[in-house]
């Protein structure tokens, strides 16, 4: 039996999930926590975690590592269930946990196993920005770029082994390449990719600075079938005061400049976004004007949490506003987002779209990232096992409002 990893937060740390696996390899008492740090909610749950595994596995050896175990190491330490705590930088490394290291010095990025129907593949880390609410300079360090060469084995063998589409992962992806020779940007990547790895049906891109998608990289999602349209922007906020005391690179103008250039070379590019609801010194008017960045940039994909002051950075020194109002502010952009999501979904009924069905036979997601449940899987032949992993052309037929409903064309 192999070791057992539980993963928090990002789908970087989905990605070295699996190399964390692969490391710490061999005992079935041994489980992983791969903690986030983004929020104090995440550390609670990470925490509520461990006290329910070993609860319920009083024989489980568990250690953590992760951004949290960076930036609270000595709480997660003082936990009478943690046996040890392992830095974020050697989470990776066999001898970590006391295995032989390994001596090939090789470069591999992280890649998520065969038990997705996607693969998520790491071509960056760390990040070199300074945004005031942010741990992860402190928890990744620098920004880190991982050579094309081994991001297009790592996804060649993602292909071999029969999965379609592709997410690449980092915590600041467009800055990829800057630390490389020749100084490659994520555009220079993508072309890569799609021409040296031609049997690739679906690349998808995670989350996406919107003041770094240069020329190239824009007409490659633009233009590009095989990238799908679905650009997730981290945009924080929508109003130009706060934006600049978080330390961000873009004002409100330039997002929503990004948005109406790209759903006018690609009108079928779903929108997805990061805000933080709540930042210290927002005050009413601020917080109209992240609400109204729903409408003006169509987001469909509300990624939206209240803010939580993170020890070490400098948001955690200015003047809050209240935990209470920063979750009554996140609720308020969530049901914004949500009613977006619902008409938007309500638009594509009728349509036919080619899904990826994940493992469990019964949903996958569209180009656009929508989800859709499949509602005739029983009848195919061979049943849901078959369509795994599979892109199926799905009519869709209802929404739920959340998900799309559909049936094998």
């Amino acid at each position: 039996m192999s070791s057992r990893v539980v993963n928090f937060g990002c789908r970087l740390n989905i990605a070295e999930g699996e190399a964390i696996r692969a490391a710490a390899a061999g005992d079935p008492n041994l489980v992983i926590i791969n903690s986030c740090a983004v929020t104090a909610e995440a550390e609670r749950q990470a925490r509520q975690a461990i006290r329910r595994l070993k609860r319920d596995n009083p024989e489980a050896r568990i250690i953590v590592t992760g951004c949290a175990a960076e930036t609270s190491r000595a709480g997660f330490a003082a936990m009478a269930e943690v046996a040890a705590v392992i830095p974020n930088a050697d989470k990776r490394k066999p001898e970590s946990f006391g295995l032989a290291p390994d001596r090939t010095n090789s470069v591999r990025p992280a890649l998520s196993g065969a038990d997705h129907a996607r693969a998520f593949v790491e071509v960056q880390n760390g990040c070199d920005h300074d945004c005031t609410f942010c741990v992860t300079t402190l928890a990744r360090g620098a920004s880190r770029s991982v050579p094309a060469g081994a991001v297009i084995d790592a996804i060649a063998e993602a292909v071999a082994r029969g999965q379609q589409e592709v997410i690449l992962t980092g915590v600041d992806l467009t800055s990829y390449g800057a630390d490389l020779p020749g100084q490659p940007g994520l555009g220079q990547l993508v072309d890569r990719i799609l021409t040296h790895v031609p049997k690739l049906a679906r690349l998808r891109l995670s989350s996406l600075d919107s003041i770094e998608v240069d020329d190239r990289l824009f007409d490659l999602i633009t233009g590009e079938t095989r990238v799908m349209p679905h650009v997730h922007l981290s945009l924080q906020s929508g109003d130009d005061m706060i934006l600049k005391r978080m330390k961000r690179r873009h004002l409100r103008a330039d997002a929503v400049r990004l948005v109406e250039r790209l759903k006018a070379a690609r009108a079928d590019i779903a929108i997805g976004a990061d805000i933080i609801a709540g930042f210290p010194t927002e005050d009413d008017a601020m917080f109209a004007n992240s609400l109204s960045l729903i409408d003006a940039c169509d987001i469909v994909f509300g990624h939206i949490f209240p803010y939580s002051p993170r020890p070490g950075t400098a948001a955690a020194r200015m003047p809050q506003v209240g935990r209470g109002i920063a979750k009554a502010r996140a609720e308020q952009l969530r049901t914004a987002a949500t009613r977006r999501k619902a008409c938007w979904l309500e638009t594509l009924i009728g349509t036919a779209q080619p899904v990826l069905v994940e493992l469990d036979g019964r949903t996958g997601h569209a180009p656009n990232h929508a989800l859709v449940e499949i509602i005739d899987g029983q009848d195919f032949r061979g049943g849901p096992d078959a369509l795994r992993g599979r892109v199926m052309t799905v009519t869709i037929t209802a929404s739920t409002g959340d998900r799309l409903l559909g049936k094998i064309a």
